[in-house]
């Protein structure tokens, strides 16, 4: 792995049969993530029971010779990610959040200018967690990044598009939640009928739509 930016990870032992692989940032994790996906689907890593990525580490989970890999992994670079790679899943969404206006006010722009402002960004899922199906976006620029709610609320509903510091996630079920919501959709984001179950995994990029 090489590129301008590149910077080389750092990697940990965790137990007898794991590594963490620590990065500087979540671009950085993304990118090292689908690295050792495509170096594990060419047989150039040994056997590695799960690959987890966060949001600035990759845990490797049931590795036979742990010290061996942490030292190849040690001599790999991490470029920064290509914002172009791979169709984006296009999610259409109702902007008419509960704290639409609050964010407005964060921005420092009209109400009507948040639908606009977020669907012209270019996201990527960053790692998964929380609850089944709910992606960490990344892509929001520095200063559009938002505090979560001072009080959380005890009940979200699916599919709510809520905003919480760097990230944009989508709540696939209804559950507890202390992000602002800023708008709604009805795709269906985690399917235990379907393959895969969850519609967004790491690595994919994610780009919202306005609809009325």
């Amino acid at each position: 792995m090489t590129g301008a930016a590149a910077m080389r990870p750092r990697v940990l032992p965790v137990g007898r049969h794991a590594l963490l692989v620590e990065v500087a940032g979540s671009e950085e994790a993304q990118v090292f993530h689908a690295e050792l996906l495509r170096r594990r689907a060419a047989g150039a890593l040994p056997p590695i029971r799960e690959i987890v990525p966060a949001a600035r580490t990759v845990l490797l989970d049931g590795v036979g010779d742990p010290h061996a890999l942490a030292a190849r992994i040690a001599e790999w670079t991490v470029p920064p990610a290509d914002a172009a790679e791979g169709e984006p899943v296009v999610l259409p969404v109702r902007y008419d959040g509960a704290d639409l206006a609050e964010v407005a006010a964060l921005w420092g722009v009209a109400e009507e200018e948040v639908p606009r402002l977020h669907a012209s960004m270019s996201f990527r899922v960053a790692f998964c967690g929380f609850a089944p199906g709910f992606g960490y976006l990344t892509g929001a620029p520095e200063h559009l990044h938002v505090p979560r709610r001072a009080t959380p609320r005890t009940a979200v509903p699916a599919g709510s598009v809520g905003l919480a510091g760097p990230y944009t996630g989508v709540y696939p079920s209804s559950s507890p939640g202390g992000w602002q919501l800023i708008g709604r959709t009805d795709v269906r984001l985690w399917d235990p009928a379907r393959e895969p179950a969850a519609l967004l995994a790491p690595g994919t990029r994610v780009r919202f739509e306005e609809i009325a």
